[in-house]
């Protein structure tokens, strides 16, 4: 029985830990985290027009990215999540 009760004061204390981590970080509406997107974005000298920021409603993030030739996947450079709640 004691082991079953530390199982789940182990579930428990993982679960809270999750909470804590989810929203003491990221940006706190998705207007901040585009603004960080689009001002990390003007921090890189590009001439050629291939950086864009792009808002994802599925993940709750605003994405940089970098389109590449050749038909080829972006490349994502750096994800700029918000909480969602």
């Amino acid at each position: 029985m004691k082991i079953v009760s530390s199982f789940f004061q182990v579930v428990i204390s993982l679960i809270i830990i999750g909470f804590l981590i989810y929203f003491l970080t990221g940006y706190d509406s998705a207007f901040e985290a585009d603004q960080s997107c689009h001002s990390y974005m003007s921090s890189f000298s590009d001439q050629s027009g291939s950086l864009g920021c792009d808002h994802d409603t599925e993940t709750h993030q605003w994405i940089l990215y970098e389109t590449l030739e050749n038909s080829e996947p972006a490349r994502i450079i750096k994800k700029f999540r918000y909480k969602f709640l």
